[in-house]
Parts: C-alpha cells; sequence; structure tokens
C-alpha cells in the first residue's frame, strides 16, 4: 500500500509537469512547425517580398515620371507665343536643353515647324529620325488636331498637361526608345491653340537618364535604412533585353515587374535580389526557421528531461530522508533498549557477584557510547548541512586513540560473533587530530563491517605509517561494493542495491561523515572491495608538524 502510494504521487506529479510544461512546449513546437509548412506551401516568403517590390517599383514609377514632367517643364516654360516660333527661337531652345532632340509647334493653320538639335544633324541616323517625325506628327495632326487640344485641354485642368507616346528612332539596323511630349502653346491672347511638342534624345534616355535615375532610386532606398540590397533595370515591355539596369545588374529574370506609365508609355520596370531568387530566398527563410525550431525543440526537451531528473532525484531524496528517519530511529531504539534490560536488571538486585555487575555497567556504558556517537553522527551531519561544522586540532598519541576507540565497541564485536584483529605499528607518529571526529570516523568503518558481514565474520583494524603518511585500515570479510559504487558510497543518504543493504537498518550517513572528516584533516578515504569477498577501507592522513597545536579549523 505505501508503495502504490508513493507511485500514485510520483504519477501526479509527473502529470502536473506535462500539463505546465511539456505540453504548452510541444503545443509551441507544433504550431510553429504547421506555420512554417503553410508559409512554405503558400509561398508566403515570396508574396511578402513581391509585395514590398512592387511598392517600392510604384514609389520609383513616380520618382521617374516626376523627373521627366520637370525636364519638360523646363523646355515647355521657353516655347514661343503660337504664331511666333520661328527657327531662332526654336534652335535656342535647343542649344539650352540638349537632353531634347527634337522641338515642333503645329499651328491651326496647319503650319508645322520642325527643329532638330543641329550638332545632330550630319548622322543620318539621326536625321532620319527627325524626318520620320516631323512626318508622323503632320499627318496625325491632320486629323487628330480638334480633338488633340480638347484633351490637352482637359488633361491640363487635371494637373496633368502632358501626352507622351513612344517613338521607335532607327539606329542602323536597331531601333532606340524616344518619349514624346505633347502640349499646348497659347497665342498672343493667352488662349492655348497650338500644340507643341518636344522628344526626348533616344540616346539620353538610355545613357544618361535611366541609369542615373535607378542608381539614385537605390540609393534612397539604402539611406532609409533598406536591408534588401535590390536591383533594377527598364526595358521594352515587349523585350526582355534590358534598356538600362543600375550598378549590380546580373542578368537573369526579374523577379517583379511593372509596367510604366506617364511619361514612358511602353516600357517596363523590373526588380530583382542580385544573386539569388525569391523563391531561394524563401527555402533557405524556412529551412532556417525549422532548423532554429529543432534547436529550440531540443532545448526543450533538455530541459524537460533535467527538470525529469531533478524531480526524480529530489523524490528519492525524499524518499531517502524518509528511510533516514526511520533507520535512525531503530539505530537509537537497539542501543536504548540493551541499556534499559541492563539496568532493571540491576535495578532488581538479581547479580549475586561483584564482577557481573561490574560487567553490567561496563555494557551500559559502552552502549551509551554507542548511542552518543550515534547521535554525535545526526548532530554533525546537520552542522555539515548548514556549514557550522568545526574540528578541534590537537596532538594526538594515534595508537592510543585506535585502542581506546576499540575498547570501546569489543562487547557488540565479540556479541556478534566476529573474530576480530588489531594490529598497532609502533613506529605510528602523533598527529594533529580532531580526537573525538576521528573516533567517530573509526567506528563507523567498524559498525559498518558488523552491519554487512554474514557468514565469514572478520574485522581487522590496522594502523601503521606508510612514508609521509599514516594510514588506518578496516578490513572485513563482508559482502563487498560493486565496483560501479564504490565512489557512490560517500555520498550522503546512498545504500548499495544489495538486498542484504536494504534489509539492514542504516542512516546512510556514516561513510559521507567519514569522508567529510578525513577530507577536514587533509588526507583521503579510498575502498578496495570485491563482491562476496570483503572489503578494506583505507584512512590516509598526512604527516605534518603543525606550529599551533590547538587550532580550529572550519569545516
Amino acid at each position: 500500500m505505501k508503495s502504490k502510494r508513493r507511485w500514485s504521487e510520483r504519477t501526479r506529479l509527473m502529470l502536473t509537469l506535462e500539463l505546465a510544461v511539456v505540453l504548452p512546449a510541444a503545443a509551441l513546437v507544433i504550431l510553429s512547425a504547421v506555420h512554417l509548412t503553410e508559409i512554405q506551401r503558400d509561398r508566403g516568403v515570396e508574396a511578402a517580398f513581391q509585395r514590398d517590390f512592387n511598392q517600392v517599383l510604384a514609389i520609383s514609377e513616380k520618382h521617374i515620371n516626376q523627373k521627366a514632367y520637370d525636364l519638360t517643364d523646363d523646355v515647355r516654360s521657353e516655347f514661343p507665343s503660337a504664331g511666333e516660333a520661328c527657327i531662332e527661337t526654336m534652335d535656342r531652345i535647343l542649344a539650352t536643353h540638349p537632353y531634347v532632340a527634337h522641338v515642333f509647334v503645329y499651328e491651326p493653320s496647319g503650319r508645322l515647324t520642325f527643329r532638330s538639335q543641329p550638332s545632330r544633324l550630319k548622322d543620318a541616323s539621326f536625321r532620319a529620325e527627325g524626318d520620320s517625325l516631323a512626318s508622323m506628327t503632320t499627318g496625325w495632326m491632320q486629323v487628330e488636331y480638334k480633338d488633340q487640344v480638347k484633351e490637352l485641354g482637359e488633361m491640363s485642368k487635371k494637373g496633368r498637361p502632358y501626352y507622351f507616346f513612344e517613338n521607335w528612332a532607327p539606329r542602323g539596323d536597331k531601333k532606340l526608345y524616344q518619349s514624346v511630349a505633347l502640349f499646348l502653346v497659347p497665342d498672343a491672347t493667352g488662349e492655348r491653340k497650338a500644340i507643341g511638342g518636344m522628344a526626348f534624345d533616344a540616346e539620353y534616355l538610355r545613357d544618361q537618364f535611366f541609369p542615373e535615375m535607378l542608381d539614385s532610386l537605390l540609393t534612397h532606398q539604402e539611406e532609409r535604412g533598406d536591408k534588401n540590397h535590390v536591383v533594377m533595370m527598364v526595358h521594352p515591355k515587349h523585350e526582355a533585353t534590358p534598356m538600362a539596369a543600375s550598378a549590380g545588374w546580373d542578368g537573369g529574370e526579374p523577379e517583379v515587374e511593372r509596367n510604366l506609365e506617364g511619361a514612358f508609355p511602353s516600357l517596363t520596370l523590373a526588380i530583382k535580389l542580385p544573386g539569388t531568387t525569391l523563391a531561394a530566398l524563401g527555402q533557405h527563410f524556412v529551412h532556417t526557421s525549422f532548423f532554429i525550431l529543432g534547436a529550440i525543440s531540443l532545448l526543450l526537451t533538455g530541459g524537460i528531461v533535467m527538470t525529469h531528473r531533478n524531480i526524480s532525484r529530489e523524490m528519492a531524496l525524499a524518499k531517502l530522508k524518509s528511510d533516514f528517519v526511520s533507520n535512525v530511529s531503530h539505530e537509537l531504539r537497539t542501543p536504548l533498549s540493551l541499556i534499559r534490560l541492563y539496568a532493571e536488571t540491576l535495578e532488581m538486585g538479581r547479580l549475586k557477584s561483584a564482577e557481573k555487575y561490574q560487567e553490567y555497567y561496563s555494557i551500559i556504558r559502552k552502549e551509551s557510547e554507542r548511542l552518543s556517537a550515534l547521535i554525535n553522527n545526526i548532530l554533525d551531519f546537520s552542522r555539515i548541512e548548514a556549514g557550522r561544522k568545526e574540528y578541534d586540532f590537537r596532538q594526538t598519541d594515534m595508537r592510543e586513540l585506535v585502542r581506546n576507540t576499540l575498547e570501546s565497541y569489543r562487547y557488540q564485536i565479540e556479541q556478534s560473533g566476529f573474530a576480530f584483529e588489531e594490529k598497532i605499528a609502533e613506529d605510528v607518529p602523533a598527529l594533529s587530530v580532531d580526537r573525538e571526529a576521528m573516533a567517530r570516523s573509526l567506528l563507523n568503518l567498524v559498525n559498518n563491517a558488523l552491519k554487512y558481514s554474514q557468514d565469514q565474520k572478520y574485522i581487522g583494524v590496522n594502523l601503521f605509517r606508510d612514508n609521509g603518511s599514516v594510514k588506518l585500515e578496516v578490513v572485513d570479510h563482508g559482502i563487498g561494493i560493486p565496483q560501479g559504487e564504490q565512489q557512490k558510497i560517500f555520498d550522503k543518504f546512498y545504500r548499495v542495491g544489495d538486498p542484504l543493504v536494504h534489509n539492514t537498518k542504516g542512516s546512510g550517513l556514516g561513510l559521507a561523515l567519514v569522508r567529510h572528516i578525513v577530507q577536514a584533516h587533509g588526507g583521503e578515504v579510498s575502498v578496495d572491495s570485491v563482491p562476496g569477498r570483503g572489503s578494506k577501507f583505507t584512512i590516509n592522513l598526512p604527516v605534518i608538524l603543525r606550529s599551533n597545536a590547538s587550532k580550529v579549523a572550519m569545516a
């Protein structure tokens, strides 16, 4: 019933641990994994980048158009009034605006004044470009003049006084993109009746305007703190070959594109990440997130395992403490029972000889001493746990100390049927030790030999000098200790897993106290044991000449 109750407490504690720690941690990991799987399936990372790229392209288009409008405004502000257009005024506009290839004015009378950059008229391709544009404008205006005037007037009222269309300028076997702007030109009365126009130079757009604008836009993005270093390019809507690109464009397919409107129809603005793709970036993000999630899961698992081990250890320690109370009670009861028994016999006066009286008095004294030793063990352990244990070092004859200690325990040894052998060398020097503590260490070792010996009941105590140390050995032919547990036996409350050990009452403090006492004296304690063949415990104390024979050392 008692075992079942302990198991029930353990089960409740483990369930509490799982509900409080394991389930929330598992839920967090599972939900995070599901979320990452959804991101991977829905390409959520790519979609997020695409939204950002679309926003960048929209802002970039606005800046590009505004730059083109500003350049067009500079030209339009210098245009002559309708009826005053001539070669001189038009050439003056071309001279002050080298980015303009052609300017023209079409008047209601059907007269077209068309001029091209004089410095480039030696180029046959450029002349052909101008002739083609002039011919196209004349034919178009003859048919669409009124409608075009009306449309430009409505656009002016809306704040957009320009109408742009593309023109493809011949250059050998290729054609270059050219943007042409139309706008109304006022006459002397202030009414806008003539239509003026200007054509951007195709080489200027390709070699200066777009490359400079793209680099400027990306520099502005970096200054705003955008850490995603992107590259951009402009290409004709129906061609994939870049017309102009920013520094760092490494080719490949653009990630997001936007068809330009306003000043540059039929062109497309494109953006991408250099050296990678959004798909690869999304996979890298998902894989990295899964790796981090796995690492967090391992940490959580490790924490849970450590918590489980600590709880199990605390529960085991609690059980050991409970057993300790039970065992100590039994240990105290044995000498008390003997003292009571012999005291009652003496009290009744049943003894006939003075020798028997003396024997009973001696037994009561020795059992009292054993009881005191047990109580002192418990008190010493309490002081050690609280960090208040002190030792009183005095110059002591170790031979006399060992003899007196064994003499006080000889009755119990003989009554238990043990063969006892004592070997004390004559050359053992005096040592500065705590007499009471060293006696307690020896008694603890002898007491263990009494408890854990079955068939071969033998105890041997040896004291001798070995080079620069004094060794005190306690030998028995008892059950022995397995190799794997020989270091653990010096831990508090630890008891070997042998059934005889568990069936024998004990506090589990004796060897822990022995180790603490010996280490406080600057020595060490060791065990040499073979299961079924007995054990030999050795206390090794250094021979040190102390200048202060009465020194109190804090443990």
